[in-house]
């Protein structure tokens, strides 16, 4: 893994889990990671009830655009998350690859897509302590 790592999050849309992830690690993240998102049939535009359970964190992902998987996101890639697009995902030798089994958001009311954002959360925030721990402070 290089000294930023970049992580890569795929669901079949594009739309809801995969994107919901991307806007949490660019957040708690920072500099500290680069974000990729893809789909492997990709939809027009985010779900909006994604986009407003963000929202009620602080993080605005309403103007991302859903994209498609390509075999170029995976490669440079240092981990790839896949959330339901089953054998979509090419493998790589020398990558991280997890599956994280979440709910789809697709179709569901805000407040089924709140726990399916919380757990998102949790997700992330485990997987940046073992990534990109935030440096020790020097005092």
């Amino acid at each position: 893994m290089s000294d930023k790592p970049t992580v890569l999050f795929v669901c079949v849309h594009n739309a809801g889990r995969s994107q919901m992830a991307a806007g949490y690690l660019r957040e708690l993240g920072g500099d500290r990671v680069e974000v990729l998102s893809a789909g492997s049939a990709p939809k027009d535009e985010i779900n909006p009830v994604a986009v407003q359970a963000m929202a009620e964190e602080g993080i605005d992902i309403a103007g991302n655009t859903p994209k498609v998987l390509t075999t170029e996101a995976v490669r440079e890639s240092d981990v790839v998350i896949t959330m339901g697009c089953g054998d979509a995902c090419p493998i790589f030798p020398g990558k991280r690859y997890e599956d994280w089994e979440l709910d789809d958001p697709a179709g569901q009311g805000i407040d089924a897509v709140r726990p399916i954002r919380d757990e998102i959360r949790r997700r992330i925030e485990e997987l940046l302590g073992e990534i990109a721990p935030v440096p020790a402070s020097r005092d």
